[in-house]
């Protein structure tokens, strides 16, 4: 009874408490703004569906670089330091699409995604345990996952602004009365043009997000915000990395991060090629996606609303069981039914990054701030899997299945991992309690 009567956020921090969840959907818009920038690379640059997801080897790369130097600066200054470090990062890396258009190189794109996650990376590490901090721990997953309830937002105004302003804009994806690309079929000259005009497309939404984060870091930098970092600012990494290292459920946690965002990046990155191999043109399958997200979050809401009166290791379990139940048909079944199922599997991804995340640290103490810097550096997960799908994606055919369906195999084992970890947790609760 007192868990369910415990204030989530005290009204004497909402303000702040507003403008640190703000930064949830910030960061959520970058990331869905570039998952379809996969398939849209793709073509106009005409590389491989594996070297186009060098995007997302690029973009969840910076997290695993910036995540352990972020939480050092932070546990050495503050919250409020690190969250303006991250947003100017941030800000440098979107502005850094202007002069990568102009020179039309490939690598260019993916350094200037890489700067800007490095300012991801310093805002996760920071708002997720800032979050956890705001209140009563009996209620800190609660309200991690209401502040990670407006990342999806954020993510579907991405998602909306990819659809309706790039790839629907994009030249080089117009297609003739055969559904055929019209773009393959033009002489160097005429691609060349189309190029110049289509990076120009996917450059401009990035500039004005530069230029709006650049907003959000002064309106932060001048607001009081509550201090909850440690009175010690001693930093002992190698201890806290140690002690972390011993504690099973941290350290098991962030094997199931890697996966959950290896699975999440998967699914909302290759919808696009899942629909194209069914005829659907990028943009349209791109509203695949904006219904994917709408699921997910109002998944999210009613899981939070859920946790009042299920346990939280219980309900990541029953999810990844039920993740592996779509990506399973997603595999198996072609046709229209296996994007259907694509799409549901975002209402069982909805819970899983914050309650993962809230599991991991419930009993690190001190090294919260190191340990919050591990999770973040588990996104590496959306770096290293989605390269691996589009290998396979690239083969055509494996077996009786197209390859594009073979390649949700890999999502597949990443809900079989995350099950077992919230199987694994939701037994040694109940051990405890």
């Amino acid at each position: 009874m007192n868990k369910t009567k415990a204030i989530v956020v005290d009204k004497k921090i909402l303000v702040p408490f507003i403008l640190i969840t703000s930064l949830f959907a910030l960061w959520g818009f970058a990331n869905d703004l570039t998952n379809p920038m996969v398939a849209a690379f793709q073509t106009v640059m005409e590389i491989s569906n594996a070297k186009a997801a060098m995007v997302q080897f690029a973009f969840y790369g910076g997290y695993a670089t910036m995540a352990i130097p972020a939480a050092l600066i932070i546990k050495r200054y503050s919250y409020k330091t690190g969250i303006i470090i991250g947003l100017a990062l941030y800000a440098i890396g979107a502005l850094l699409f202007f002069p990568a258009a102009q020179y039309e190189i490939f690598g260019f794109f993916l350094m200037s995604l890489y700067i800007l996650t490095f300012g991801l990376a310093f805002l996760e590490t920071t708002a997720n345990p800032y979050i956890l901090s705001m209140g009563d721990p009996a209620t800190a997953t609660r309200r991690l996952n209401l502040a990670q309830s407006f990342n999806p937002m954020g993510s579907i105004l991405g998602m909306f602004v990819a659809s309706k302003l790039i790839l629907s804009s994009l030249e080089s994806d117009k297609r003739d009365a055969a559904g055929n690309l019209i773009f393959d079929t033009l002489n160097a000259a005429e691609k060349a043009a189309i190029r110049t005009n289509d990076l120009a497309v996917i450059r401009n939404p990035y500039v004005i997000l530069g230029f709006f984060v650049i907003v959000m870091l002064i309106i932060i930098a001048v607001s009081k915000m509550p201090k909850r970092e440690s009175a010690d600012h001693e930093i002992h990494p190698w201890h806290s990395a140690k002690r972390l290292f011993r504690n099973k459920i941290y350290r098991e946690g962030v094997i199931a991060q890697v996966f959950y965002v290896g699975a999440q990046i998967m699914c909302w990155t290759f919808i696009i090629q899942y629909a194209d191999n069914l005829g659907i043109p990028k943009a349209q399958a791109q509203n695949f996606n904006i219904v994917a997200m709408a699921i997910f979050i109002a998944s999210r809401f009613i899981s939070t609303f859920l946790m009042k009166y299920l346990n939280a290791r219980y309900m990541l379990l029953l999810f990844a069981i039920g993740g592996m139940c779509t990506t399973a048909g997603v595999v198996l079944i072609q046709g229209m039914m296996g994007l259907y199922l694509l799409v549901a599997t975002s209402a069982f991804m909805s819970l899983m990054f914050p309650t993962i995340y809230g599991i991991a640290l419930e009993d690190v103490g001190d090294d919260a701030t190191l340990g919050a810097a591990g999770l973040v550096m588990a996104i590496v997960g959306g770096a290293l899997m989605p390269p691996l799908q589009g290998l396979i994606i690239d083969q055509g055919t494996i077996g009786p299945l197209p390859a594009v369906n073979f390649s949700f195999i890999l999502p597949f084992i990443c809900f079989v991992v995350i099950a077992i970890y919230g199987k694994r947790t939701y037994n040694a609760f109940k051990t405890v309690h």
